[in-house]
């Protein structure tokens, strides 16, 4: 089930005050401030360290079978979408991924797979990192911009069945162009990283 994005940006604070006039909830925020990574959660708003100059490694930001991260940028760059599988499709997936010669790291709580479209995309095995699986609020569908083609082709070889709810459309930076979110408050905006959400 694809249920992720996750955007570096130099536009985090209204990245994520977007998001939460949508309907999202802030579920962490972690970043560096001195040196060291320090959680920064709610009930913390943004008046209580906007002068601290943090820089965020991530904020996430959930609704329903949503999650959504992003972390500080110099400037606007899309990283990776994220499809929560079971152990056993994490295995098949992998091993489709290596016959493809796509970099595999795996990890403890996710795995990453480096795609040749300039972007990864993330294995998740677990459920916790959606507040909901509830038909509320979930992706339908992402449009996705790169700079080759190919790549629903490439998904249904790793994936071994047809991904529908990604389309790719060739340009000239790689990015997510436009977001379907079933459950919103709002529809056809734009968030403050480029992605049209309807």
């Amino acid at each position: 089930m694809l249920f992720h994005y996750h955007f570096w940006t130099p536009y985090v604070e209204e990245t994520e005050k977007f998001y939460i006039e949508n309907g999202f909830r802030v579920s962490q925020r972690l970043g560096k401030h001195y040196g060291e990574f320090k959680l920064f959660n709610p009930p913390l708003i943004w008046d209580d360290f906007r002068e601290k100059n943090v820089i965020f490694r991530i904020i996430e930001v959930r609704k329903g079978a949503v999650n959504i991260t992003f972390g500080s940028g110099k400037k606007v760059l899309f990283d990776h979408i994220g499809f929560l599988v079971t152990e056993g499709e994490i295995s098949e997936i992998c091993g489709n991924a290596e016959k493809m010669n796509w970099v595999v790291d795996r990890g403890d709580r996710r795995t990453f797979i480096t795609t040749p479209y300039n972007f990864r995309i993330e294995l998740q095995g677990n459920i916790d990192a959606i507040d909901s699986l509830n038909n509320e609020s979930k992706i339908e569908k992402l449009k996705l911009v790169t700079k080759l083609q190919g790549l629903d082709k490439n998904l249904s070889s790793l994936f071994n069945k047809p991904i529908d709810n990604i389309i790719s459309e060739v340009g000239d930076e790689v990015t997510i162009k436009e977001a379907v979110i079933k459950g919103l408050l709002s529809s056809n905006i734009i968030d403050p990283n480029g992605v049209r959400v309807i």
